[in-house]
């Protein structure tokens, strides 16, 4: 799907929310006709979708290079943290519309893993090299911390209108204090 129709649902979505946005305000903002708009995107559904597969393949993108770093698990944990912040922004109002948008990775054709696998991934080379506090259940602990990041992050993004420094900031200084080897 053209990236120029995307950015224009975008803004629509960010302006009206998913109610009331419509594929003829979409079609005004990206400057193409309606039937260009509903020939090269389909329904609202399929718009819906495409935002969504959107987002999932920037997490995937952005996480990647984390991953696949050098450091120790808590740095490169706030590595991917910053990094999670990063695309939250960039789907700000996709977030704020669709708070299921990260359960939908069954979606689409290619693989797209599960948006807790690296962080899981992450925890336990933290807890292997001594930098992260060792977790019961690895799993759950890597939901929490995608949790406790995400939704907060991007609630003081959208309604306190927090700088991105601020909210990251604060956030992930919280999360990884509490997953500090050290005693509080």
């Amino acid at each position: 799907m053209d990236e120029k129709l995307l950015a224009a649902a975008t803004d629509v979505l960010g302006s009206t929310g998913w109610d009331r946005l419509t594929m003829g305000d979409v079609a005004d903002r990206a400057g193409v006709s309606r039937a260009t708009l509903w020939r090269q995107v389909g329904g609202k559904e399929e718009l819906r979708r495409e935002l969504i597969r959107r987002l999932l393949l920037d997490y995937r993108d952005s996480l990647w290079p984390v991953l696949t770093a050098t450091g120790t698990g808590r740095v490169r944990l706030r590595q991917a943290l910053e990094a999670m912040c990063g695309v939250f922004d960039r789907h700000l109002a996709l977030l704020s519309a669709f708070d299921t948008a990260f359960h939908e990775t069954g979606l689409f054709e290619e693989p797209l893993e599960d948006v807790v696998a690296p962080l899981v991934r992450l925890l336990l080379d933290g807890a292997a090299d001594g930098s992260l506090a060792p977790q019961a259940d690895a799993e759950e602990a890597g939901d929490l911390v995608f949790n406790t990041v995400c939704w907060p992050y991007v609630h003081l993004r959208r309604h306190h209108d927090w700088e991105p420094e601020r909210a990251q900031g604060l956030l992930l200084d919280l999360v990884l204090d509490g997953m500090s080897t050290e005693p509080a």
